[in-house]
């Protein structure tokens, strides 16, 4: 199942902003999603049966606990994904005002402290 397609639900993306901060218990999982949507428990081990195999989460067993955590080389398939769609020009027109500025910077240097707003032009009162 591709990425996207797992994250189209917006329980299982509940469930990854909840796994964000690092491992979690997958009962600490399903108790706040019974608080906030009143997720039942299966309903909850369901969908990260499904986050777990499609690889965006891994788990590993502690005791009787399964801890859940988001699996970022995986989830970085979808960023490469969205990656496709950003302004092809933002990076060039960013680099293009850091020389503009820059460019600036420096005549205002050259032009030394005697300048005017004008930069360069002085008002001599007669």
């Amino acid at each position: 199942m591709h990425v996207l397609d797992v994250l189209g639900e917006p329980v299982r993306r509940r469930i990854l902003e909840l796994l964000g901060p690092g491992e979690v218990s997958a009962g600490a999982v399903a108790a706040g999603l019974a608080d906030e949507l009143g997720l039942s428990q299966p309903a909850t081990s369901q969908h990260l049966k499904v986050l777990r195999e499609s690889g965006l989460v891994t788990v590993r067993a502690v005791g009787t606990s399964r801890l859940y955590r988001i699996d970022r080389d995986r989830m970085g398939e979808a960023v490469t994904w969205f990656d496709q769609f950003a302004d092809p020009w933002q990076q060039p027109l960013d680099a293009l005002e850091t020389e503009l500025v820059r460019g600036r910077r420096e005549r205002r240097r050259t032009a030394g402290p005697e300048a005017g707003p004008g930069e360069g032009s002085s008002t001599h009162v007669g």
